[in-house]
């Protein structure tokens, strides 16, 4: 039975008025009612307890802004690339290599000038993840976003030297990895990747477990979690969904609630400024989203911690909120730059200039400022020597296709992002 919005609103409300207060004798089970969504997007009811994997799928309606999410991709990069030489060296250290005023602009790595690392890869391979679960459902009728996920990033475990045979698990018996991103020759570069995700997805090459909030890989909170979790903000137009699917993805391979709740408040940050919120409100929102979570209190008070500490940002008193290498702090460090600064290369320079983990902290503020200011607010010479750039943009528009109103069905497009 095919309805419209404003039916399913009163068939809801009445569901819910009889729930309530049901007369005797009544089965309130019986009164259950959902809401679901048929690949070609028509909304129906159906009688019975909504089953626990539906709220992950989705088709949301095309009212992102483009040009806020490509500067979310394109800046977390941007701050991938501007922490990556100085990750984890003291400040006096920092101003040795870049000036007495820290990282003020690129700076040439071991690797060169403008590289990425493990943090924007794995943001690559999480939006691969999102789209072709979406895609699968599309086509399918069924997907299991966790499972295309989890054999996302053992594609990327692939791209860092893994043999695909070890990396592939148990339940893959494909020859080689299919797919567009995995055939991109530039992701074949081993840029410090961190250890839990690596041992993690490692396992799951052997053993076919993957991780989960409620079955957690390890007790890792490290921020590897959070770092890659952006493109859960075009999953779904509702907050509690994208909360989940981040979660769910950074869980697969960090277990502890800081390393996967602070993904959750990512992601839903994310969502609210690529759909037009100033930063306040949307980080209202996904602190109400958070302090919902079993274990979330260590996450919500680094939040409060951020939204607390005034500027201007310093390295003084970025290092008051730790060092970034765990999930709470990468999240309160990239929040105090974006709260305190008035444009996306203050917020990022902030965001870099500490002794800690400089190229998470970086990249998770580059991927709140990139959807709070726009792509093209973002540093125009810093852009023309980012790493793989075509890449993350290409990425970034994939993504707002398969999420928007009219997904593409393509056999080329089936060929791009294939079923897992």
């Amino acid at each position: 039975m095919f309805l419209s919005d404003a039916d399913l609103e009163v068939l809801a409300r009445l569901v819910r008025a009889q729930a309530d207060a049901p007369p005797t004798g009544v089965d309130v089970h019986r009164l259950e009612l959902h809401i679901a969504v048929d690949p070609a997007g028509r909304k129906f009811l159906v009688q019975g307890p909504k089953p626990a994997a539906a709220p992950l799928f989705e088709r949301p309606q095309r009212t992102v802004d483009a040009a806020r999410w490509r500067g979310s991709l394109l800046g977390g990069a941007l701050g991938d690339a501007l922490g990556a030489p100085v990750e984890n060296k003291p400040m006096d250290q920092v101003r040795a290599l870049a000036g007495p005023h820290g990282v003020t602009d690129l700076i040439t790595s071991a690797d060169g000038l403008g590289r990425i690392t493990d943090d924007t890869q794995m943001t690559l391979f999480t939006a691969e993840g999102l789209i072709r679960a979406h895609a699968q459902q599309r086509r399918r009728g069924r997907a299991d976003v966790t499972h295309s996920l989890q054999m996302a990033y053992q594609r990327w475990l692939h791209t860092q030297g893994t043999p695909w045979a070890r990396a592939r698990g148990p339940r893959n018996a494909q020859e080689a990895p299919d797919g567009w991103l995995v055939g991109v020759r530039g992701l074949f570069k081993r840029r410090a990747p961190g250890a839990t995700c690596f041992l993690t997805l490692q396992d799951y090459g052997v053993t076919g477990r993957g991780g989960s909030p409620a079955q957690p890989p390890n007790d890792s909170k490290g921020c590897g979690g959070v770092m890659r979790a952006a493109p859960a903000a075009l999953w779904s137009d509702d907050p509690e969904v994208v909360f989940d699917v981040a979660a769910a993805a950074a869980a697969i391979t960090h277990g502890h609630p800081s390393g996967y709740l602070s993904a959750g408040v990512l992601a839903v940050l994310v969502h609210g400024l690529i759909r037009g919120h100033d930063l306040p409100t949307a980080l209202a929102t996904a602190r109400t989203h958070l302090t919902r979570r079993a274990g979330h209190e260590e996450t919500t008070a680094a939040v409060d911690a951020a939204r607390a500490l005034t500027g201007p940002p310093t390295p003084e008193r970025t290092a008051t909120l730790g060092t970034g290498a765990v999930g709470e702090s990468a999240l309160a460090i990239a929040l105090y730059a974006a709260l305190t600064t008035d444009s996306p290369d203050a917020a990022l320079l902030a965001a870099v200039n500490h002794d800690g983990d400089s190229d998470s902290t970086g990249a998770v503020c580059g991927n709140i400022v990139g959807a709070l200011y726009g792509e093209a607010a973002l540093n125009s010479a810093w852009l023309d020597r980012l790493e793989l750039r075509d890449v993350i943009t290409e990425t970034a528009d994939d993504l707002l296709a398969e999420f928007g109103p009219t997904p593409p069905t393509t056999p080329a497009w089936t060929a791009r992002y294939p079923d897992d």
